[in-house]
C-alpha cells in the first residue's frame, strides 16, 4: 500500500513538474513573441491594464473604464520627452537598460531601513508596464530584467521611449500621453506645454496617489524641479534622431 502511494505521488510530481515546464516553454515563447511584434506594432493593452481591470471588478468599480490612444513619437510634444527623462531617468540614452550606479545607491538607501527607494529605468519601467504587472518581488523583478534586456537589444531607444509613453499610467484609468493630456488639459499629446509636460512627469512615481488634476504642494514642488533638470538637459529628440 505504502509503496504504491509512493509511486502515485512520483508520477504525480513528476507530471507536475512536465506542466510547469511546458507553461514556462510555451510562456516564453510568447513573452518573445509580443517582444518581436511590439518592436512595430502600436501596443493596445498592457500588463498594467489588465492588472488595473481587475482589481476595479474585484473591488466592485463597475464604471472604470480605461483610457487610451496610442500615438507616434512624432505626435508627442518634445517637452514631454524632455519632462519624463529629466524626473524618472537622465542616464536614459547614455546606459544600456540599467542604471548601476542609481542601483547602488538605492542598495544603500534602503539598507538603512529608511522608505524604499527605486532605481527603476525607463527601460525596466516599460518591460513591467507592458508586459508584467506592478508589486514588488523577486519574481517580477527577475522576469523585468530579462525582458528590459530584450527590449533593448531589440527596440532601440526610440521605441522604448514611444511604447514608454504610449503605456505609462498618468492616473486612474488613464495610460499614455495622449489620453493624460486630452483628460487633465483638452488638448492633443503634441501641443503639451512645457509647464503642463513636467506637471505629467510630476505623478509618475505614483499616479494612484498624486494627482494631476489636484497637485499636492509636493507635486507642485517637484513639477518645478522638473522644469529646472529640463534646461539643463541635452535636447532629448535631437539625441534620438
Amino acid at each position: 500500500m505504502l509503496n504504491a502511494c509512493a509511486v502515485l505521488l512520483k508520477l504525480f510530481c513528476f507530471s507536475l513538474l512536465r506542466l510547469l515546464c511546458a507553461l514556462l516553454r510555451y510562456g516564453s515563447l510568447g513573452l518573445l513573441t509580443l517582444v518581436l511584434l511590439f518592436a512595430y506594432l502600436p501596443v493596445p493593452y498592457t500588463g498594467v491594464m489588465l492588472e488595473r481591470q481587475l482589481n476595479a471588478w474585484l473591488d466592485g468599480q463597475a464604471h472604470y473604464q480605461a483610457r487610451h490612444q496610442w500615438r507616434p513619437l512624432t505626435q508627442i510634444s518634445p517637452h514631454l520627452l524632455q519632462a519624463v527623462v529629466a524626473a524618472e531617468d537622465q542616464k536614459f540614452l547614455q546606459h544600456s537598460g540599467f542604471d548601476l550606479q542609481a542601483i547602488e545607491k538605492a542598495l544603500v538607501y534602503n539598507s538603512k531601513g529608511r522608505k524604499v527607494r527605486g532605481a527603476s529605468t525607463i527601460s525596466q519601467q516599460t518591460a513591467k508596464n507592458v508586459f508584467l504587472w506592478t508589486g514588488r518581488s523577486w519574481l517580477r523583478k527577475g522576469l523585468e530584467s530579462g525582458l528590459t534586456l530584450l527590449i533593448e537589444g531589440g527596440w532601440g531607444k526610440p521605441r522604448i521611449l514611444e511604447v514608454y509613453l504610449n503605456s505609462i499610467e498618468f492616473g486612474p484609468g488613464i495610460y499614455g500621453a495622449e489620453a493624460a493630456a486630452q483628460r487633465y488639459f483638452g488638448i492633443p499629446a503634441a501641443r503639451l506645454s512645457r509647464s503642463q509636460a513636467a506637471l505629467l512627469a510630476a505623478v509618475l512615481p505614483n499616479p494612484q496617489r498624486f494627482l494631476v488634476q489636484a497637485p499636492s504642494p509636493y507635486v507642485r514642488k517637484r513639477q518645478q524641479w522638473i522644469l529646472k533638470q529640463m534646461q539643463q538637459l541635452a535636447p532629448v529628440q535631437r539625441q534620438l534622431r
